[in-house]
C-alpha cells in the first residue's frame, strides 16, 4: 500500500487471532484499535483456555512423573498438594502473558478499549467500555475475531455451582472426590486427567463407541490403555439421561447400551461437548451480516465476509476451533486489507491434544482417508524401538505417515507419544513443502532424538529401517527434492 493512505482497522476480539491480527496491521502502519472484554489482549486461549490448562496438565504430569521414576530406581515420596500455590502459580503465567501483550499493545501504538463492540452500521461500532461509557469507532475495515465460548446442555442445571464448564474447571476451587466429565473429547480427558491426577474418581460418559471421536484409532489406543491407569470408569456408548441437584451432589441418570442400572452420585459434572461460535451482540444485521445454520459467520478465502469491508477468522467461521488456525488467519485477513492477492489454503493445520501421551497430527488422517476413499499407504513406526523412547521410559508411542501411493508424497502424519505436539512440526512443513518419503528419510536427524521416529517412519516404508525390520519389495525412488515436485 506503499504511496496510499493507510485504513483505519478494528478488530473485535483480542485472542491469538485478533491480536495477531491486530499487531500485524499496525506493523504494516495501518491505524488499528483492538476492543476486548478483558483488561490485556489474550482473549480465552490465555485467560480461560489453552494457556492455563496446559500449566495445570504439566503439573499433574510432573506428579505422574515423580511417582512413575520408581520404575527405575527414583522415589520421592507421595508428593502434597497446595491447591492455594498451584492456582497462585497457574495465575501469574496467565498475567505475565496477557501484561506483556498489553504492552505490545503500547509499543505499536495500537489503540486498546476494554468493552462490548456492536455494530451500529456498515463502517462504524459503537463500544460499551469498562469505565461505563460508550465509544463510537468508524473503520475502513474491520476484522471479528470473538472466538467461541463452552457449550452448554439444556438438560442440566447449569445455574449450579456442581456443574463445571472448561472455563470455570481451571479455577481449581477444589477437588471433588467423584466427578463425571460429560465428553469424551480433548478437553474432556485433558481436564479429566488433571483432575484424576489430583485426587478426584473420574468417571468419562462418551456416547460414541469410543473416546476422541474421528481421531485414528492406532493413535488413540495407546491413550486410552495409559488413561485406565488414571480415570476410573469410562462409560462408552452412554449418554446422560437426567441430572438432579441433591443436598450432597448431583444424581445422573444414564441410559445406553453400557450404561450403569442405577442412578449414581457426583460431587460435581464437567460440561466438555464442545464449543459454540460467540456471536451474541454484536449487532451483525446493522452490518449486513447473518451467520449460516450452524451459527458460523461465513467468509471467503481471504476470510472476507459478505460485507466486503469486514473480515472474520478464528472460532467464529468455523473448524477446527483452533489457536494457531485463527492466528494464520489473521494475517491474511490484513494482508486482503493491504490489497495483497492472498488465501487461507494450508495444505495442513496441525493438531495436538496435550494428554499424556500426547495425540497430534497433520495434513490427511487414515479416517479422512477412508471416508473419502482417498488412496493411501500408511506405514507406523512403533516407538518400542526408539533408543530416545526407551530412556524416557516411554516406549508406547507410534508415528504413522500417510502416503501417495504413486508420487510417495507424504499427505498426513499422526503421532502418539510424548511431546507429539513438538514433533508435528516438522511433519506439518513436510506436508505444506510437498515433500516425499524420500525427503524425509534423507534428512539427518539429531540421535538419539524422538524426531528420530519420522525419519524411521520413512525408512520402514521403504523397508529398510535401521531398528526395525519390515520387509518391503518397492523400487527405491528418484532422488527428487520437494521443490521439484510442487
Amino acid at each position: 500500500m506503499k504511496g496510499q493512505t493507510m485504513p483505519k482497522v478494528a478488530v473485535i476480539g483480542a485472542g491469538p487471532g485478533g491480536y495477531t491480527a491486530a499487531f500485524y496491521a499496525a506493523d504494516l502502519g495501518m491505524e488499528v484499535v483492538l476492543i476486548d472484554r478483558a483488561p490485556n489482549p489474550g482473549g480465552v486461549c490465555l485467560y480461560r483456555g489453552c494457556i492455563p490448562s496446559k500449566a495445570l496438565l504439566h503439573a499433574a504430569q510432573v506428579k505422574r512423573e515423580a511417582a512413575a521414576a520408581s520404575h527405575f530406581g527414583l522415589s520421592f515420596g507421595e508428593p502434597s498438594l497446595d491447591l492455594d500455590k498451584l492456582r497462585q502459580w497457574k495465575q501469574g503465567i496467565v498475567d505475565r502473558l496477557t501484561g506483556g501483550l498489553g504492552a505490545l499493545c503500547k509499543s505499536r501504538k495500537v489503540t486498546y478499549l476494554q468493552g462490548e463492540a456492536n455494530f451500529t452500521g456498515q463502517h462504524t461500532l459503537s463500544v460499551s467500555t469498562s469505565a461505563g461509557s460508550s465509544e463510537e469507532v468508524h473503520f475502513d475495515a474491520a476484522i471479528i475475531a470473538t472466538g467461541s465460548r463452552p457449550a452448554s446442555l439444556p438438560f442440566l442445571p447449569n445455574d449450579s455451582a456442581r456443574v463445571m464448564n472448561s472455563t470455570n474447571a481451571l479455577e481449581l476451587e477444589e477437588i471433588p472426590n467423584k466427578l463425571l466429565v460429560l465428553g469424551g473429547g480433548y478437553i474432556g480427558l485433558e481436564l479429566g486427567t488433571v483432575y484424576a491426577e489430583f485426587g478426584s474418581e473420574v468417571t468419562v460418559v462418551e456416547m460414541e463407541k469410543g473416546i476422541l471421536p474421528g481421531v485414528d484409532r492406532d493413535l488413540v489406543r495407546p491413550l486410552a490403555k495409559r488413561l485406565e491407569k488414571s480415570i476410573a470408569r469410562f462409560l462408552l456408548g452412554t449418554r446422560v439421561a437426567k441430572v438432579s441437584e441433591q443436598a450432597d451432589g448431583l444424581l445422573v441418570e444414564f441410559e445406553g447400551a453400557n450404561a450403569p442400572a442405577e442412578p449414581i452420585l457426583y460431587d460435581r459434572v464437567l460440561v466438555s461437548v464442545g464449543r459454540t461460535p460467540w456471536t451474541k451482540g454484536l449487532g451483525l444485521e446493522a452490518a449486513g451480516l447473518h451467520t449460516n445454520a450452524q451459527g458460523f459467520i461465513d467468509v471467503d478465502e481471504k476470510r472476507r465476509t459478505p460485507n466486503p469491508s469486514i473480515y472474520a477468522i478464528g472460532d467464529v467461521t468455523g473448524q477446527p476451533m483452533l489457536a494457531h488456525k485463527a492466528s494464520h488467519e489473521g494475517r491474511v485477513a490484513v494482508d486482503a486489507i493491504a490489497g495483497e492477492d492472498v488465501s487461507f489454503a494450508p495444505a495442513a493445520i496441525p493438531a495436538v491434544i496435550f494428554t499424556d501421551p500426547e495425540i497430534a497430527w497433520a495434513g490427511l488422517s487414515e479416517t479422512e482417508a477412508k471416508a473419502n476413499k482417498i488412496p493411501v499407504e500408511v506405514v507406523r513406526f512403533p516407538w518400542a524401538a526408539s533408543g530416545r523412547a526407551m530412556s524416557i521410559d516411554r516406549t508406547e508411542g507410534v508415528t504413522k505417515l500417510l502416503v501417495e501411493p504413486e508420487t510417495q508424497r507424504i499427505l498426513g502424519v499422526g503421532i502418539v507419544g510424548s511431546h507429539a505436539g513438538e514433533l508435528i512440526a516438522e511433519a506439518t512443513l513436510a506436508i505444506e513443502m510437498a515433500a516425499t518419503i524420500d525427503d524425509l528419510r534423507m534428512t539427518i536427524h539429531a540421535h538419539p532424538t524422538l524426531s528420530e521416529t519420522v525419519m524411521e517412519a520413512a525408512e520402514a516404508f521403504l523397508g529398510f529401517a535401521t531398528h526395525s525390520h519390515r520387509p518391503k519389495k518397492k523400487a527405491r525412488p528418484k532422488k527428487k527434492g520437494a521443490r521439484d515436485k510442487k
